[in-house]
């Protein structure tokens, strides 16, 4: 999973980029809030960030309130790393839309398990953004089979333009992934079946 480091230091900024490359994610670095923000609301960017509270450009809080105020904003998992570990700092953090909070100095071990906790909520928020596509692409369909239906009261075939004339099943087919298996009802048993066998 790519996970966006936001941090001016140039030290704390190399250990946090080989840590976390380490623990498997594939990071982005950049040295200042304008930066991070551009990369986190281009098409496709990361949706896991590690932010530093202050830096050149926007801060870490400042980053939140953007990406919340996005339509999607709540598909990105925003973890502050930053010095000030003051009740007011943290409160201020969180309020901003930051889903974590981590003082530093880091403990290593604690910031992993709760970038863990971040890429699940983001995988999860991802398969269901693409179930959410899913059952609207089938609600769609569903939609396009709705409404009036011109269809013979003789033969039962459905009328798709002015002059083409097409079989239920056919024009059911084109439009969902019914499939169909025919049999036949009792009371055409009775009225067409029968005979024929009574006539053998």
């Amino acid at each position: 999973m790519r996970l966006l480091i936001a941090e001016d230091d140039p030290v704390s900024r190399r250990v946090l980029e080989s840590l976390l490359d380490r623990a498997g994610y594939e990071v982005i670095v950049c040295a200042d809030g304008d930066d991070a923000l551009a990369r986190l609301e281009a098409p496709g960017g990361p949706r896991l960030a590690v932010l530093d509270w202050m830096m050149p450009g926007r801060s870490g809080p400042t980053i939140c309130r953007t990406v919340r105020a996005r339509p999607d904003g709540d598909h990105f998992y925003l973890l502050l790393l930053t010095a000030r570990t003051r009740r007011e700092d943290i409160l201020e953090g969180l309020q901003a839309g930051a889903d974590d909070y981590v003082p530093k100095p880091f403990d290593r071990e604690e910031l992993e398990a709760r970038l863990r906790t971040g890429a699940r909520i983001v995988s999860l928020q991802e398969r269901l953004e693409e179930r959410v596509h899913e059952l609207e692409s089938a609600l769609a369909e569903v939609n396009r089979l709705s409404g009036l239906l011109p269809i013979c009261a003789y033969c039962k075939r459905i009328r798709e333009g002015d002059d083409y004339w097409q079989a239920v099943e056919q024009y059911i087919a084109s439009r969902s992934d019914a499939q169909f298996s025919h049999a036949i009802c009792p009371d055409c048993y009775r009225r067409v079946v029968q005979p024929e066998l009574d006539r053998l």
